[in-house]
């Protein structure tokens, strides 16, 4: 089965929605919708036909347009941050390729533990590897005005979808209204930085009562944020040198300059009175820039050389340095099916196509081994994964006589291709240059290109068959039973099953619970891929230099000659998951759930012992033309590492009644989770053990309220995160800086001056809360925590106007 032509598949996307115009509605949807409202009707989590929110066996919140428009962010990421308390977000600043492809946490697990589809069907990953390797989906390629509605199931779902589902599912339903509408906004931090411009227009059509046509565009262009202060050895340097001016400060700490175009096409077609044919798809295509660490003039990278005795990198940098990273990204994903019914079976046949590639560059740097010969600017190379996948999806509704109603057997197959691709930057940006051997650092000083011997392709494909049943056992009992068989050719098999319940105890309140396994199989890039980086030593503020490397080769060999190393191949995470609880709904607008719940995760993927280099090893890495080798002094490998348990409650309570002249919608939702090292090399490690299970709140809530009233709508939100921990950088004493409880209010504005024109006012962090200062890293600038689970630049206000045509 050959690939869909790309050069097609973009031109094709781009021109067809280049073409049109859009809007988004201005309607409140909250989790739990109500009886009888079509919107509820959900698709994520059952492949049985009217299923709403409140029927469900397992807990899903919906999100629609109107409550993803009422926030700032141009990131999804941020949105869903917001609305659903188990899911968070942090900002990164100068964490390589993080700062722009940023890690999700549903539950507090893995960003790749949760699955993410795009109108049912699975999203390709990002190309890159974040923290512990993990490689998920981008949320922040797909433009948010292109969404309907968002639904996310907190339940793993592995033995009805595949792989990375552990934590649950988030499934992004593309708009299909039509008409023409269009928005544009304006957002500005209190601080006067972090200015953003966002606009978008759609356009939808009916087709002649035969389907629809709806695409959409949007841009924005996001300016950085600086919450820094100046370093201390940059005041000491300015003191000791007054002839020199010194940027106050010298590096920022903060969100990154970002701009994107976006597009996004949803489209559907009768062919004949049981058969549709449906094209879907996104595009994004952006970049950023972002600060590195400044290098100070004292460093040892400022050094002089007997190679190059005429050139003083301080004549070139008389102020030090700060290399600006920056990338360019591209995301494109395609859909393309065939569905239809006959008799009492329903099928789908479809195919896809994702991809996502990121081109890094550097400039403002050196690479210091090539003295007077190094440039200053440097691409340093790229990262690509692309998916191909092919579905073959069918239901059939069997009727008997054994149940209380028809047996609905699902039913399917999938064959998937994943390959990862990296590709060598500039021979500057890697190069270890003939100062290299008086210890002047090679590569593109604050991150190596990737080099011919790192670059390659990597390609691994899967084979799957599924089957999942449900039927009412009696008219209260609902039971559900999914299995799902799949192979990789890197590794082997799985198998996973769910049995899933729901017990009515009245029209009214029902019982639910859940228990499945579930898995993460290894990514070609995980498996193959390495990486040189740089880092900064916080108490000699050093650059140093480290490598991470493939398991499976001569580098992990070389390690494993020791006798207390085994650094082995990687093998899929694997997960038993156990749901229970309590769904409550009624005529006066009341709805209410709790699920209490339990994750244990054996065999996660963590980053093993740092091991330190020998002379001896170093030298077999140069032998190898290891790049970086002769400054290398530790090395990692991606392994199996660790176990885990995670336990938690979820709470919504949402209530819609009459108040005075208007309706009223209230809606609280809480998460409790907490995670525990249960065994691994983590379990033996304190500081990364401590990390891992508090290095999120355990406890996050929002209390939101929406008042509407004739054309008025008033929105007030209280959003709550628990205290949590992060490294204090102290070489010694207490070595986690314990940060207390933070709570944020948001209020908006909406007036809908004409019924076609609209005209919104959000403020988030209304008042200007800022966390607690952490100490890690101050000494480099940094004023409050890198890794905060929460927007720590203060508060943010935004106006937007929405028209349509």
């Amino acid at each position: 089965m050959k690939h869909l032509n790309k050069t097609a598949t973009y031109g094709c996307l781009i021109l067809a929605s280049s073409s049109t115009l859009a809007l988004s509605a201005h309607a409140q949807e909250v989790a739990g919708a109500a009886p009888g409202n079509l919107e509820s009707i959900i698709v994520t989590g059952t492949r049985q036909a009217n299923r709403t929110v409140f029927d469900s066996m397992a807990p899903i919140d919906l999100i629609d347009a109107s409550a993803i428009d009422s926030t700032t962010s141009e990131d999804l990421l941020d949105s869903v941050a917001q609305i659903v308390p188990s899911f968070k977000v942090q900002r990164l600043p100068m964490a390589d390729g993080q700062v722009f492809v940023r890690p999700a946490s549903l539950r507090g697990l893995s960003a790749d533990h949760t699955l993410v589809l795009v109108n049912g069907k699975r999203l390709h990953r990002a190309a890159l590897l974040g923290s512990n390797g993990a490689q998920s989906a981008d949320l922040a390629s797909i433009p948010s005005y292109a969404i309907k509605r968002i639904e996310v199931l907190r339940d793993g779902a592995s033995a009805q979808y595949g792989s990375d589902a552990i934590a649950g599912v988030i499934n992004i339903i593309l708009d299909d209204k039509a008409g023409y509408q269009a928005f544009s906004q304006f957002s500005q931090y209190f601080e006067g930085d972090g200015t953003a411009y966002r606009a978008g227009v759609q356009g939808g059509w009916d087709l002649n009562n035969r389907g629809y046509l709806a695409t959409t565009f949007e841009y924005y262009d996001a300016e950085r944020t600086a919450r820094s202060r100046q370093r201390p050895d940059a005041e000491a340097y300015q003191a000791a040198h007054p002839e020199v001016t010194l940027r106050n400060p010298v590096q920022d700490w903060g969100q990154p300059d970002r701009d994107a175009v976006r597009f996004a096409l949803n489209s559907q077609y009768s062919l004949t009175d049981n058969t549709d044919a449906y094209l879907f798809g996104t595009y994004n295509e952006g970049s950023g820039m972002s600060d590195f660490n400044w290098r100070n003039p004292d460093s040892a990278v400022f050094n002089k050389s007997e190679t190059y005795p005429n050139f003083d990198l301080k004549d070139l940098y008389p102020a030090g340095f700060a290399p600006h990273f920056g990338q360019d990204d591209r995301d494109l994903s395609l859909y393309v099916g065939v569905k239809g019914i006959v008799g009492q079976l329903s099928w789908d046949a479809s195919v896809s196509q994702g991809n996502n590639k990121i081109d890094y560059q550097l400039n403002n740097t050196i690479n210091a081994s090539l003295g007077s010969d190094s440039p200053t600017d440097f691409y340093a190379g790229s990262l690509e994964q692309d998916e191909f996948t092919a579905n073959l999806d069918a239901s059939y509704l069997l009727q008997n006589d054994w149940f209380a109603d028809d047996l609905n057997i699902a039913f399917g197959a999938e064959y998937r291709e994943e390959t990862y691709k990296v590709s060598s930057g500039d021979e500057a940006s890697y190069l270890v240059g003939p100062a290299a051997k008086e210890g002047l650092p090679s590569g593109s000083n604050g991150f190596f290109g990737f080099s011919p011997a790192q670059s390659g392709e990597f390609d691994q494909d899967s084979v799957a068959l599924y089957v999942d049943m449900e039927t009412m056992l009696s008219s209260a009992w609902t039971i559900g039973l999914a299995a799902r068989y799949e192979d990789f050719s890197e590794f082997g098999d799985t198998q996973n099953g769910k049995i899933s319940t729901r017990y009515a105890l009245s029209d009214n309140a029902a019982l639910r619970a859940t228990y499945s396994t579930g898995f993460r199989a290894p990514t070609p890039g995980q498996l193959y891929s390495e990486r040189v980086s740089q880092g900064l030593d916080t108490n000699t503020l050093e650059v140093f230099t480290r490598g991470r490397y493939s398991p499976q080769g001569d580098i992990a060999q070389i390690i494993n000659a020791r006798s207390d190393a085994n650094i082995a191949s990687l093998t899929p995470e694997e997960s038993n998951n156990l749901s229970l609880g309590f769904t409550y709904q009624d005529a006066s607008g009341l709805n209410a759930s709790i699920d209490f719940y339990r994750i244990s995760i054996s065999d996660r993927f963590g980053t093993s012992t740092t091991f330190s280099l020998t002379a001896e090893e170093r030298a077999k890495l140069i032998a190898l033309g290891v790049t970086g080798a002769e400054s290398i002094t530790s090395v990692n490998f991606f392994q199996n590492d660790y176990d885990t348990k995670t336990t938690g409650v979820d709470l919504v309570l949402s209530r819609k009644f009459e108040l005075g002249e208007g309706n009223l919608n209230l809606v609280a939702a809480y998460n409790y989770n907490k995670t525990e090292v249960t065994g691994g090399d983590i379990s033996r490690n304190e500081r990364q053990r401590v990390l891992l299970e508090e290095r999120l709140p355990k406890q996050a809530g929002n209390l939101s309220a929406s008042y509407s009233w004739g054309d008025m709508t008033f929105n007030a939100k209280l959003r709550y995160y628990g205290s949590w921990k992060d490294s204090s950088g102290n070489a010694d004493g207490d070595i986690f800086q314990q940060f207390g409880a933070e709570t944020f209010f948001d209020i908006g504005f909406n007036y809908d001056i004409t019924p076609a024109i609209a005209l919104s006012l959000n403020v988030e962090n209304l008042f200007d809360n800022y966390p607690q200062e952490a100490t890690f890293q101050a000494n480099r600038g940094l004023i409050y925590s890198r890794n905060a689970p929460y927007d720590s630049d203060g508060g943010n206000y935004s106006l937007r106007v929405d028209v349509k045509f």
